[in-house]
């Protein structure tokens, strides 16, 4: 049996030939060189290249290493249609992206980005920022969709007082960190109520365009946005206009709709808008996690037993 890694290091590729003996790995390179190799690939463990997939006739598996899908299914119509099994890997992106999230919680509550001008200039003023802080405890922060990494923030912020709903389209029971979890068909009320709203869902049919302008205008004067997950759910023409306006006080964005987000965006120079290159998750941590997932899967593949974490190739997620 052959498995392809789009991605991975030597190192790696030791450690999985020491433990599944029997399997052949390979480390695809250019597009060419992977259409070469995928050619007798059982397992392709990345994001394939379109053409490499289609080469792929004997693939039979693909492990996403990241969580969202969206752009596999964006790229692959072919496998939408396939019998080849996608799953992804789910969990070890939650934490670091949870801490990112509280990260620019803090960042526009205590206007970090102005104060690190400051620090560059050498310039000693507190008086600008007399009494302009934002506490967080006690304010309301507003989750949408309640997965790994809504959970994660969830936990977060309750740490700092504050207090936490969501909405998810398949609400369900969870522990002291949130107050309440409502349906989507309440999310109109969770903006109106959200001093913090945070988007965690992934990117499908249903929530391309999801907080529209309308919902923009229904966030509560003076809230601030989170973008997290994925760019494209947030309307962002509305969004700047909402900031340049003052009724939205600031947003922090790891995603964004295009990207690399173009050097035009006003996004860069707004003071009340914090900027990251989809970034939020990448720590060794995570990683390492997303290899231990493809591990333990190769290992079910191999004694024929269920995959953890199966994708649905037309829901998207």
């Amino acid at each position: 049996m052959k498995v392809m890694l789009g991605q991975g290091s030597d190192d790696f590729v030791v450690e999985l030939s020491a433990k599944f003996p029997e399997v052949t790995f390979v480390i695809g390179g250019t597009v060419e060189e992977q259409i070469e190799q995928i050619a007798d690939a059982d397992v392709y463990f990345g994001w394939p290249a379109r053409e490499a997939f289609v080469a792929g006739e004997q693939l039979r598996w693909v492990q996403n290493p990241g969580t969202g899908i969206d752009r596999i299914m964006q790229d692959l119509p072919e496998l939408v249609d396939s019998d080849v099994v996608l799953t992804n890997s789910r969990g070890p992106h939650a934490p670091p992206m949870a801490d990112h999230v509280m990260g620019m919680v803090l960042s526009l509550a205590h206007r970090m980005g102005e104060l690190w001008e400051d620090q560059q200039a050498h310039r000693w003023e507190p008086g600008p920022y007399n009494d302009t802080y934002v506490e967080l405890a006690g304010s309301t922060m507003g989750i949408l969709s309640l997965g790994d990494i809504g959970m994660a923030v969830a936990r977060r912020a309750h740490g700092f007082g504050m207090e936490v709903y969501a909405v998810d389209k398949h609400p369900r029971p969870t522990g002291p960190e949130v107050t309440s979890v409502w349906g989507l068909e309440r999310l109109d009320k969770l903006l109106a109520m959200s001093d913090w709203f945070v988007v965690t869902a992934p990117l499908t049919d249903e929530t391309r365009g999801f907080i529209d302008r309308r919902r923009l205008g229904l966030l509560k004067e003076g809230a601030r946005i989170i973008v997290i997950s994925r760019g494209n759910i947030v309307d962002e023409e509305a969004l700047i206009d909402e900031l340049r306006s003052g009724r939205i006080a600031g947003a922090g964005l790891d995603a964004l709709a295009v990207e690399p987000l173009p050097p035009e965006s006003p996004f860069w120079d707004m003071k009340n808008v914090v900027v990251t290159p989809h970034a939020s998750a990448l720590t060794p941590e995570m990683s390492r996690g997303r290899q231990e997932i493809f591990i333990e899967n190769l290992r079910r593949f191999l004694g024929n037993e269920p995959f953890l974490y199966v994708c649905d190739k037309r829901t998207g997620f």
